[in-house]
Formats: C-alpha cells, structure tokens, sequence
C-alpha cells in the first residue's frame, strides 16, 4: 500500500511540474502583448523625453555649482516646494519651468548618486493638493539638477505643484 501511494505522490508532483512549466511556457510566448497600463492611456506615455538643455539652463546649472562649492558633502538632504507656475515656495534650489508639467530644478551641488523623491504638493498650508501623477529623474546633461513631469489623473500632462526631496547619503 506504501508502495502504491509514494507512486501517485510522484506522479501527482511530476505532473504539477509539467503544468507549471507548460504554463510558464504560454506566458513567455507572448513577448508582443501591451501592458494594459499602454492600452488605457497611450498619452500618459507618450511625453517621457526630457526636452534639450537650453544654454540658460547650463548657464544657470553651472553658477549654481561654483556657489554651492561644498560638492564633497557626506550627507544631505535638499527639499524644495514649487508652485504650479513653476515658482519655488520654499527651499532651496532654482526652478525653471520648461512647459506644461515640465520643470527642472538645479541644487548647488551634484545629486546624480542621491535619491530623489517628489509628491504632488501645494505651496501654501490650504486644501488637498489637485490628484495627479509626478514622475523624477536625473536631468541629463546636467550633474546638479532634477527634471520634474506632472500630468492629471487622466495622464496628460497638467502644471501642478510638488513638494521636491533629494538625499545624497
């Protein structure tokens, strides 16, 4: 009886195996298939290029590292709050607003090894901030700064304000 039970337990987890791979077999077959997040909002994801850095932007980028000087901090944090319209609120670090949802904002020092991280915000202690989406990342070309994109709930982009926080450790 212990025989005939040890060989259905082995078939039965042979058999498991083989459906599980079979399976997994089906779902790498299908490389091509959209991510349903593409599907619903094709423009939430069709503005993810940083636009060029303009000669001001570098102009500014690099003032801002001679007079931040101190480039060999062992740890900070820098936070900044911008407005809709691109005016900085509070913190610290210079705001250029590139067009609808698209802003940079340079510190005077290099954060290319920091964690950034962004919410949507208000600049003032009033109301729940407009919902949306804020997206963060290294600005290219430029060792100092971060390029901000802000869209509504629908994906499109839409100027809102955000609270800004860069931790180099």
């Amino acid at each position: 009886m212990s025989t005939t039970f040890r060989r259905k337990a082995a078939a039965v987890t042979f058999a498991v195996l083989g459906l599980s791979l079979a399976g997994g077999g089906i779902a790498v077959a299908q490389p091509n298939a959209k991510a349903p997040v593409d599907a619903v909002q094709p423009a939430a994801r069709s503005t993810n290029a940083q636009p060029p850095v303009t000669a001001e932007s570098a102009r500014k980028a690099k003032a801002a590292l001679k007079s931040g000087a101190a480039s060999t901090l062992v740890a900070s944090t820098s936070i900044v709050v911008v407005n809709a319209n691109g005016t900085k609120a509070r913190g610290v670090g210079t705001v250029i607003k590139y067009g609808v949802g698209q802003y940079e904002i340079q510190f005077g020092h290099i954060i290319t090894s920091g964690v950034i991280v962004a919410t949507i915000g208000r600049g003032d202690s009033c109301c729940i901030p407009s919902s949306g989406e804020i997206s963060v990342a290294p600005r290219l070309s430029t060792p100092n700064g971060v390029f901000v994109q802000t869209r509504n709930s629908a994906g499109v982009a839409a100027d809102l304000g955000f609270h800004l926080v860069v931790h180099l450790a």
